[in-house]
């Protein structure tokens, strides 16, 4: 049997895949069982290089999704050698027929891999609607085209919403932020990108506030009493601040007399902190 070669070219591989003879149903149960029973391997390699054909046939029913052919031959190719390992002669049907499928699946899956950076057809629903788009067509009016997405939701037993979904994001193709537009071609996306992040000055700036401002806190509640630290420590320092009702079980006394203690504590910080820092880090 002649084997195609690979050759630079699509034309010159289609030529050579033309020129391959099918099997006669005889060849084919022939190596079918031979490469069950004894995992012969120019069996299963005549049986896919003469099935290539069909394999070439079906991937150009995919074109259409501007995938390059070669890779649409080669994806049906594997699915073809998938089937081949599962295929039972016993059975009395022909390779094709069961190849179709297998064939078909690796094409589709290629394509809903290579469409979109962002993942489609993540369940079985949306692989159908995926492969379905085209049906809804162009149309010169809403009414026609709402008529027609109605039709293939109640075809495919899914919601209108989730065939409008499918179909927005069927178009809304990625786009490379390096790609030149502008009138003359000088602007790219990432020159339209804005970077929100603050600069190292600002960062370092706020770090240093931030750093003053626990160093002016830590200070101011040195002059509480231990109690009183107690106190704002553990009401407005911490995760889960204590409730009045709580530290007052802690001290032994009532909660208004916590509210007391709290109310003076507070007073003092104001005193030791200045007005702005009072304003905004502390209650009123």
């Amino acid at each position: 049997m002649n084997y195609p070669i690979v050759a630079p070219g699509t034309d010159v591989f289609l030529a050579q895949i033309r020129s391959i003879k099918p099997l006669t149903p005889e060849r084919e149960f022939e190596l079918a069982v031979r490469y069950r029973e004894t995992q012969d391997k120019e069996a299963a390699h005549e049986l896919v290089v003469s099935h290539l054909p069909f394999v070439v046939k079906i991937a150009f029913q995919y074109r259409h999704y501007k995938v390059p052919i070669q890779d649409l031959i080669q994806e049906g190719t594997i699915g073809l050698m998938k089937a081949v390992k599962r295929f039972d002669p016993y059975k009395g049907f022909r390779l094709v027929s069961f190849a179709v499928w297998w064939i078909k699946a690796y094409i589709k899956n290629f394509i809903l891999r290579s469409w979109n950076l962002v993942k489609l057809g993540t369940t079985q629903t949306q692989r159908k609607l995926f492969f379905r788009m085209g049906d809804i067509g162009q149309h010169l009016d809403d009414e026609s085209k709402s008529a027609r997405i109605h039709d293939l939701a109640e075809e495919l037993h899914v919601k209108e919403d989730d065939v409008i979904e499918m179909e927005a994001r069927v178009k809304a193709r990625e786009w490379s932020l390096n790609e030149a537009f502008g009138p003359d071609n000088d602007l790219t996306g990432l020159d339209m990108l804005v970077d929100e992040s603050a600069d190292q000055e600002q960062l370092l700036m706020e770090r240093e506030s931030e750093t003053a401002l626990s160093g002016i806190t830590e200070n101011a509640l040195k002059k509480l009493d231990p109690r009183e630290r107690l106190i704002i420590t553990k009401r407005f320092l911490e995760d889960n601040p204590w409730t009045l009702q709580k530290l007052g079980d802690y001290f032994g006394t009532s909660r208004e007399r916590v509210r007391q203690l709290e109310k003076r504590a507070l007073e003092k910080l104001r005193n030791e902190l200045t007005p702005r820092l009072a304003e905004h880090a502390l209650p009123a």
